[in-house]
């Protein structure tokens, strides 16, 4: 069931839709996260604007992101390496 519920991020609230509990604790970790990139920023970069630091946030975050889409493809395209090597060597014992 779909819940209304309020995130503050940079000291700024946004109304937001949680469609499960768990997609509402989702939503609340990654806005603690922001949050908490954001201030170590913010502390970094006094003189930025706000969209400033929010953009250098999602620049890091998107980078990240990628990284690790591009990290999971490796691990698969070697997970179905080990399968097939394991599937040659258990047809070569029988």
């Amino acid at each position: 069931m779909a819940q209304n519920i309020k995130l503050k991020i940079a000291g700024i609230e946004y109304p937001m839709v949680a469609t499960s509990p768990e997609m509402e604790e989702t939503m609340r970790t990654a806005a603690d996260e922001i949050n908490r990139k954001f201030n170590s920023y913010d502390a970094k970069y006094p003189d930025k604007s706000v969209l400033d630091k929010l953009i250098i946030v999602t620049l890091n975050e998107t980078v990240n992101r990628i990284a690790c889409q591009k990290k999971m493809i490796q691990l698969g395209a070697e997970a179905k390496t080990l399968k097939e090597d394991i599937d040659a060597y258990l047809a070569g014992k029988e």
